[in-house]
């Protein structure tokens, strides 16, 4: 499902802390209190044609140890939507030191394994904005921070956005939420959703793998060879629904891990290496 999002429609999902936090800047300062001003005035400027592109899918998933194995599904003419083709298994790492509640965590903890009497399901997302920053003020330093981290900021605020769709109607398991933008911003809304580079995701080349999920070209992001996401202002991960799920580290990574997880991805470990960001 592809959906496009406005400024207007994003305006108040916008985390302006982390935006302060970009420019280093205390929210209150004088300066903060301009560079807020500077960046309305950009969103205004861009409003009429800057949009945030969208793309989710809630398909069947369950785990297999410290794996998430998804199936693609396709509809037909009975409304209803078909597995097709293989399963695409998504390996993820485990902490290696417990948190304090004693248990070493990994996301697939968060999904029910096919054994399950109730079937899983997982949702694959991915946001960007549809705007070539680096070709934008190529002489202006400070235009061209201002727009990137704008930039940053709505491709955040379309995944938090369509998040709170996908949990009310596209997924429908938490129909009844009723949150302010303040409470979303504190995720107290019920789930998770982590994005490839969180700690608890830290393995950036996942990025191949959700391609193949969602086909990030179709809203107009294309995969760099090390797995980053072009344009810059890109998000994607995971949607898990689990009230018991949350957030956590990885940490670092010791040896033997790193060779099972080397021998679940099927990449040489020195490959592997270059896209896990705690290893």
């Amino acid at each position: 499902m592809r959906k496009n999002y406005r400024i207007s429609d994003l305006a108040d999902y916008i985390n302006w802390a982390y935006f302060y936090h970009a420019w280093s800047l205390p929210s209150q300062s004088e300066e903060g209190r301009h560079l807020h001003q500077e960046a309305l005035n950009m969103l205004r400027r861009l409003q009429p044609y800057l949009k945030v592109k969208t793309v989710v899918e809630v398909l069947p998933a369950w785990s297999e140890g410290d794996d998430i194995v998804v199936q693609r599904t396709v509809p037909c003419e009975c409304g209803q939507r078909h597995p097709y083709g293989n399963p695409i298994r998504i390996p993820m790492l485990r902490q290696q030191t417990p948190d304090k509640s004693g248990i070493c965590l990994c996301l697939s903890d968060f999904v029910r394994p096919q054994s399950a009497l109730r079937q899983d399901q997982i949702g694959i997302f991915a946001t960007s904005t549809s705007i070539d920053v680096e070709q934008t003020f190529p002489n202006d330093d400070y235009n061209k921070m201002l727009l990137q981290t704008l930039a940053d900021r709505l491709a955040e605020a379309g995944a938090e956005r369509l998040h709170e769709e996908v949990r009310k109607t596209i997924w429908g398991y938490a129909p009844d939420e009723s949150l302010t933008i303040s409470e979303l911003h504190q995720e107290k809304f019920q789930g998770i959703r982590p994005a490839v580079g969180y700690p608890c995701l830290p393995d950036i080349s996942i990025n191949f793998l959700l391609d193949k999920l969602v086909d990030f070209k179709s809203i107009g992001v294309a995969l760099t060879e090390h797995g980053m996401m072009r344009p810059h202002a890109s998000v994607s991960g995971l949607m898990l629904s689990l009230p018991q799920a949350r957030y956590f580290s990885v940490g670092k990574i010791d040896e033997e891990q790193l060779n099972d997880y080397a021998r679940r991805r099927n990449m040489p470990i020195e490959e592997l290496k270059k896209y896990i960001q705690c290893c």
